[in-house]
């Protein structure tokens, strides 16, 4: 893919919140929070930030693209042969009537995606394009964000065009090479040292010439069209997490690849379970007789309810662990984090509050605060 004009006026690392030597996995954490921060379902006006963030993970989530930004980056940053001139020139921007704006279309393709250099600066690309990348939400289940799920997404955008089957040209026809760029898209122009390259006017920069054009699609090979999309979400993904369908997004022009399609996964909430990675969190109220004396309980699972055994002298907000209860995963499943509550009747019956009384009786609850907090005050 080649570098967009974005990638010389933003600096994706600034809009993401890390710093360029971030791992993968710090890139993708600080996308998944601001994702959820931002998303216009739940922040109704952020609209715009969600679409930045966005695209600065579309970039640097994709290894190779990060690879590509940060050499274009370093290119444009420390190579710029117009660094100089730019600021000291004429209005316009420069001498000879170059101007700051045009550099990103300058030097826009200096590295095309399977890294082969081009000779040219500047050089538009010609033949075949790759479609547009794109974003779509989608809602799910606590449980089915646990378990996995397939499903699909709805979308609106270019697909082939199911008469010409992409190609652009009525039936019985076919596109030809343009003859004045010899199917480059571009042609030359050199200037000593610098070669530069304006886009093939009688092509527009396709390669291709297509005598006949489909009258479906006007000869673009596109169609806009709603579409569903298959979508195999794997069990224990998170909210926030993004998954990539390769080649589901808009379609290529000229015969290009498709592009991708993103999804990013909102997970609602459980009325009993809270999540935290791979593990499940439960709070289970317990009396105050089974907190003391021990007991063992029922509790809930993602399965079916399961003994659980109370230790004496059990207080209020212990938490217990039962392993391999949690969220299933490929490197194993996570725990069940149970939080023990004393409950405490708001209502006692009369034979509760006997009962109570006579514990107090027995109970020295001023000595208990004192051996408590002996030395707070010294």
């Amino acid at each position: 893919m080649a570098p967009q004009r974005e990638w010389f006026e933003k600096d994706y690392y600034q809009v993401l919140g890390v710093p360029s030597s971030a791992s993968a996995k710090e890139i993708g954490k600080k996308y998944r929070e601001l994702a959820k921060q931002y998303h216009p379902d739940a922040h109704p006006g952020s609209e715009e930030r969600f679409k930045e963030i966005s695209a600065a993970y579309n970039v640097l989530g994709d290894a190779e693209r990060r690879e590509e930004y940060d050499e274009v980056r370093r290119a444009t940053a420390v190579g710029n042969p117009f660094a100089r001139t730019a600021s000291t020139s004429a209005p316009g921007g420069g001498p000879g009537g170059f101007h700051v704006d045009d550099l990103s279309d300058l030097i826009g393709n200096i590295f095309s995606r399977n890294g082969r250099r081009s000779g040219t600066v500047g050089a538009p690309t010609g033949g075949p394009q790759r479609g547009a990348d794109l974003e779509a939400s989608l809602n799910l289940s606590f449980l089915d964000a646990v378990h996995g799920v397939t499903t699909t997404v709805n979308l609106t955008g270019e697909v082939p065009c199911a008469s010409c089957g992409g190609s652009g040209a009525a039936a019985g026809s076919r596109p030809m090479t343009c003859a004045s760029c010899s199917g480059t898209g571009v042609i030359d122009d050199n200037q000593g040292m610098f070669s530069f390259s304006r886009t093939c006017p009688v092509c527009n920069g396709s390669g291709r010439i297509v005598e006949k054009p489909c009258p479906t699609c006007a000869g673009s090979g596109t169609q806009t069209r709603a579409r569903q999309v298959k979508v195999r979400v794997p069990a224990g993904v998170e909210d926030g997490q993004r998954i990539r369908l390769k080649s589901r997004g808009g379609a290529g022009r000229s015969g290009g690849p498709a592009g991708d399609l993103y999804v990013t996964v909102h997970v609602g909430p459980h009325p009993v379970f809270t999540r935290r990675g791979k593990d499940l969190l439960v709070t289970v109220p317990v009396t105050y007789p089974e907190a003391v004396l021990g007991a063992e309980i029922s509790v809930p699972t993602l399965e079916r309810p399961v003994t659980l055994k109370v230790p004496a002298g059990s207080r209020s907000g212990r938490t217990l662990r039962l392993r391999g209860r949690g969220v299933p995963a490929r490197s194993g499943a996570g725990d069940l984090l149970v939080t023990l509550e004393v409950a405490v009747p708001l209502e006692p019956s009369p034979e509760q509050t006997d009962l109570v009384r006579s514990l107090a009786s027995v109970s020295d609850g001023e000595a208990l605060r004192a051996a408590r907090f002996a030395g707070s005050s010294s």
